[in-house]
């Protein structure tokens, strides 16, 4: 783990300074830094969402029934 990464508590909900980070279950990251790691939640949520979208997209793909 870099010594430098930051990351985002979700037992704690708070950004975690490098060094000072909860259990790997519990946390989001790492990320290069403290403003990345305090928009970890929406950035997750985006990634969801577009993740569900190519999925949609994959389903919906003709053949696609079979796989």
């Amino acid at each position: 783990m870099d010594p430098n990464s930051w990351f985002f508590c979700l037992k704690h909900r708070r950004v975690e300074a490098p060094g000072e980070v909860c259990r790997s279950l519990n946390r989001l990251g790492p990320y290069p830094d403290r403003a990345s790691a305090e928009h970890a939640l929406e950035l997750a949520r985006q990634r969801t969402e577009a993740a569900d979208e190519a999925d949609l997209r994959w389903e919906q793909q003709p053949g696609a029934e079979g796989r």
